[in-house]
């Protein structure tokens, strides 16, 4: 979940009559809540006293794989800010974490072994998360992505709610995945945290969700976006029937003729093997975080308590990308 910066230009427009897919009732209140609390609710903050706990490091302290966290792209979420505590989790666990403020080119990725973007903008978004939402990234930027990948690298691209689909759907696409530029809501329309389960089938089996020999049972997600994953992939977090994907022009504002689209079946996460690389899809960013959020300071993301399990899944992630193990 990422809300729009305090000078975010916010406007709302006549949108085309509802899509099908999904029921309006619970929902329809819901939107009315979520578009007057979304300015109270704007400021975001890395919640600097949070450290994570996901069991013994995978190397020695600055042993491990190096890490570039790309901020070359009006990117929401840095080191710096919002994405400290992912910064926080791989340092402790042994990885090499940096900034990476210049284009993509296979000379800028030379010695990287994951690459990680998070919701990266176009510079006409910076301020203004309404449509059109270009791409974020030029053509030859996604082709050393592309390439780079292959060759042995690994991309952990992440996604939230609209816009940063639009920005990063071409991205995506080069690997096979679809994005859908609007924001994923559970059948309940909460638009909050929603915790995915094993035993519900929101997470699934595989070496990540493992956990080392602890497996993991749950996952908590803050809204973001949905998207359908190419044939060889494997989805981690599949979202159940009735969840529905609300498309505004403008991001958090919604109405009762919002469109929707069904996204039932469809992830929240995933990956997939791309020649001698991996690639990691997720399209939602505060389960990567803890971060403190509105007037109140809630907790969101790792150190939320509905997500107890995330560092870990977190730092699975990581190590299943880098082949790293404990």
């Amino acid at each position: 979940m990422s809300r729009p910066p305090p000078t975010a230009h916010r406007r709302r427009r006549a949108l085309p009559r509802s899509r099908p897919g999904g029921s309006v009732g619970a929902l329809t209140l819901t939107l009315s809540a979520l578009a007057l609390a979304a300015p109270a609710a704007a400021q975001q903050l890395g919640d600097s006293a949070f450290v994570p706990d996901f069991g013994p490091p995978a190397f020695d302290r600055g042993t491990g794989p190096r890490v570039l966290l790309d901020e070359a792209h009006a990117n929401f979420h840095t080191l710096s800010g919002r994405f400290q505590a992912f910064g926080r989790l791989l340092t402790l666990d042994g990885f090499v974490v940096e900034a990476g403020r210049t284009p993509f080119t296979r000379e800028s990725l030379e010695g990287v072994d994951l690459l990680v973007i998070a919701n990266a903008l176009d510079p006409r978004n910076e301020g203004d998360w309404s449509l059109p939402t270009p791409s974020a990234f030029t053509p030859d930027e996604i082709s050393a992505v592309w390439s780079w990948v292959g060759d042995g690298g690994s991309l952990l691209l992440i996604a939230d709610h609209m816009p940063f689909p639009g920005a990063a759907e071409d991205l995506g696409a080069a690997f096979g995945f679809s994005f859908n530029n609007g924001f994923a809501m559970d059948p309940g329309g909460q638009g909050g945290v929603v915790v995915l389960r094993r035993s519900d089938g929101g997470l699934t089996d595989h070496p990540i969700t493992a956990g080392g020999g602890e497996p993991i049972d749950s996952v908590a997600v803050f809204t973001g976006q949905a998207f359908q994953s190419p044939s060889g992939a494997t989805d981690l977090l599949v979202l159940s029937e009735g969840w529905v994907s609300l498309m505004p022009d403008t991001a958090w504002q919604f109405h009762e003729s919002t469109p929707r689209v069904d996204v039932s079946g469809w992830a929240q996460g995933s990956v997939l093997e791309v020649g001698r690389g991996r690639v990691a899809i997720f399209g939602e960013a505060a389960m990567f975080t803890a971060q403190r959020a509105g007037p109140g300071g809630a907790p969101m993301g790792m150190n939320a308590p509905q997500a107890s399990q995330n560092a870990r899944f977190v730092a699975g992630v990581v190590r299943w990308l880098t082949r790293s193990v404990r």
